[in-house]
């Protein structure tokens, strides 16, 4: 069994919405839970490291993309609970909307497929709940148009 799952206390992890352009950088997760969902790159942060430092460790290993940070756009908890009910998984997500720096975006063994698209075409894709709530912020953030 992996450490992440039945935790005794949440676990802390970032994403990044980057935005290039009026688009924002979204990944297909590869892996349970939600494969196939379209989603923000992102992960667990480490011990020592700040929520930025995470973010953009995150994003580098994930997607091969560099961005800067600009602003906290969100957060949210992920509980799955088993079918006795116990909380199987519990993360808390601390999403930043960032401005892209460099990368096209390159798949990897947790992004399945990777897209840049405006927020209108976001809505058009099978999502992580809570992305567009997200994206909004980001782009009211990041986004100088």
């Amino acid at each position: 069994m992996s450490d992440r799952a039945y935790p005794n206390r949440p676990i802390l992890a970032v994403s990044t919405a980057v935005i290039r352009e009026g688009r924002v950088l979204l990944a297909a997760r590869a892996n349970a839970p939600g494969a196939g969902l379209y989603s923000l790159p992102g992960g667990v942060v480490e011990i020592g490291e700040t929520l930025a430092e995470a973010a953009a460790r995150e994003l580098m290993e994930e997607v091969e993309v560099t961005a800067a940070p600009v602003g906290l756009c969100g957060a949210r908890d992920i509980i799955v609970r088993d079918a006795e009910g116990l909380v199987s998984r519990h993360f808390v997500v601390v999403t930043f909307a960032a401005r892209w720096i460099a990368g096209e975006g390159v798949l990897s063994p947790e992004a399945s497929d990777i897209r840049w698209v405006s927020a209108s075409e976001a809505r058009d894709l099978p999502t992580t709940e809570g992305l567009h709530d997200a994206l909004a912020a980001a782009f009211a953030l990041a986004d100088p148009r």
